[in-house]
């Protein structure tokens, strides 16, 4: 059964198992997770960070930003969570996933310092449910350096 508004639950750790309809929130470990909202059962974890989503919390409501897209899931459902609510967004085709993890990873690379090296040395697929590309290591790493070196 799918999904058409979720509620939220701030905790520090993301319990084992997850309820349907609830977005757990780690500010502690800046990670969102729930089950997937087309009732497929698959767990979405959503990192909260400048390069991956982005969190909004009104004081009653939650937002993820940008859309959540399930491509590794056999169901890949598409999704809005925006106000507690789910807003069903169409399916991308594989060309669409394939520039979009492109994207991602060539966001990454700015943001962490890195040169871009090329979307297709960095494109891994995703089964966490997320559209978004998988962080390339030494970027990541020279950015984190980077940012503690200004301190």
């Amino acid at each position: 059964m799918t999904c058409e508004t979720v509620r939220h639950e701030f905790v520090e750790f993301i319990p084992d198992v997850l309820e349907e309809g609830v977005v757990y929130v780690s500010i502690a470990y800046a990670t969102a997770s729930h089950k997937c909202c087309c009732g497929c059962g698959k767990e979405v974890v959503t990192p909260l960070s400048p390069t991956d989503w982005k969190l909004i919390f009104d004081g009653k409501t939650i937002s993820l930003d940008p859309s959540i897209g399930n491509w590794g899931f056999e169901c890949r459902s598409h999704y809005w969570i925006q106000r507690n609510r789910v807003n069903w967004a169409r399916s991308w085709s594989e060309e669409q996933v394939i520039a979009g993890r492109a994207h991602d990873s060539l966001a990454k690379e700015r943001y962490f310092g890195a040169e871009p090296k090329g979307p297709s040395k960095h494109l891994a697929p995703t089964d966490a449910g997320q559209s978004k590309s998988t962080t390339p290591q030494k970027g990541l790493w020279q950015g984190l350096r980077k940012l503690f070196r200004r301190k």
